[in-house]
């Protein structure tokens, strides 16, 4: 473990476990307020790929103006993604995050040219326009214990005609049923011609396993879809 992280696994795998004991959306979100201070050294501890993966894939099947583009972070966190997506060039970000200790720590990147706090799936809609943003990106919302399934629809009017729809979601014992329910979900959006499946990437190594019964790395998937 290098000395610039002193977040031991064991330490992460805790916070991480003591997730799983949440019951209600604002327990949850007062953990994430609790947890946003070490929020980046931990996932860093677990290996965790999401974010990485799922910038990867969309800038592969991005062929816009990179500049230009306009970027919903959804469940934005500390910023993470648009650290990544503004390395490939992307500059125009607005972020949405139930947590505010997370958009604290957003803020102080200072790439987002707009942060809302917002619970998804919740009695309110997402925050933003119909139709505006050439990009909607959500890495590690999309799990049985933060987000409906229903929210990507919400996720696919938020993008413009043409626009690029980036999502990830775990594959392990915990989330197989939600990851089964997502995908029945996008599978009927597309047969409604609400958006087609560009790509959907499995990975393996997702990040490392908490829990007893798994070990090693869980898997987890990337899906990029275009709004029709």
């Amino acid at each position: 473990m290098s000395s610039e992280n002193p977040r031991t696994f064991e330490t992460v795998r805790d916070v991480i476990l003591s997730v799983h004991s949440v019951c209600s959306a604002e327990e949850n979100i007062d953990f994430y307020n609790r947890w946003a201070q070490t929020y980046e050294q931990d996932v860093a501890v677990l290996e965790y790929n999401a974010p990485g993966l799922g910038v990867a894939r969309l800038a592969a099947n991005f062929s816009g103006e990179r500049q230009a583009a306009s970027v919903l972070d959804v469940a934005c966190g500390t910023g993470m993604v648009a650290k990544m997506m503004k390395r490939e060039g992307f500059e125009r970000f607005v972020g949405v995050d139930a947590s505010e200790g997370m958009l604290k720590r957003a803020r102080e990147s200072n790439l987002y040219q707009e942060l809302k706090m917002a619970t998804l799936g919740g009695d309110q809609p997402l925050p933003v326009p119909p139709g505006e943003f050439d990009v909607v990106m959500i890495t590690g919302g999309l799990s049985a214990s933060h987000v409906p399934v229903k929210v990507i629809h919400e996720l696919c009017q938020a993008a413009k005609q043409g626009g690029l729809i980036c999502m990830t979601t775990r594959g392990n014992r915990d989330n197989i049923r939600y990851k089964v329910a997502l995908e029945g979900e996008m599978k009927q959006m597309e047969e409604e011609g609400l958006w087609r499946r560009v790509e959907v990437t499995e990975v393996r190594e997702w990040e490392l396993a908490v829990t007893d019964s798994e070990k090693g790395y869980i898997p987890g998937c990337v899906y990029v879809f275009q709004r029709l």
